[in-house]
């Protein structure tokens, strides 16, 4: 049976993204960059992390990988996939779509059980009612 390893994310600014999932999802980091990464962005001309045209996000406890990766078209309709988001059971709803605006998302719609957001690039993402 096949697993989901990465769920990979086309943007016009990866880093930027990437920053805002890893902030937005519990135990996700952006994946740290050694000297060899630094060395291999280098060589193709890039000046560091933040041009990184493929910026990877990672769980601490295992779970698939967020790839967030540069494309030259904007997006242009609806997710044909997004994900769905559980409030922190300490907080609650109301304190998870505070956080989640606080980091720039945006309220899309209001539906009964959900609210549809999106991230700072437009990419949607629903946050459950608990």
């Amino acid at each position: 049976m096949a697993r989901i390893r990465d769920i990979v994310v086309d943007c016009a600014h990866p880093a930027a993204v990437a920053r805002f999932w890893a902030a937005a999802l519990d135990g996700y980091a952006i994946a740290p960059y050694d000297e060899a990464e630094l060395a291999r962005l280098r060589a193709l001309g890039i000046d560091g992390p933040e041009d990184d045209p493929t910026v990877l996000v990672e769980p601490a406890g295992g779970g698939p990988r967020l790839w967030f990766q540069k494309v030259p078209e904007p997006k242009r309709a609806k997710n044909r996939v997004h994900m769905d988001l559980l409030p922190a059971e300490n907080g609650g709803f109301q304190a998870e779509l505070t956080r989640l605006l606080g980091l720039g998302a945006r309220v899309v719609e209001v539906h009964e059980g959900l609210t549809v957001l999106a991230d700072i690039e437009g990419n949607e993402f629903c946050l459950l009612h608990e």
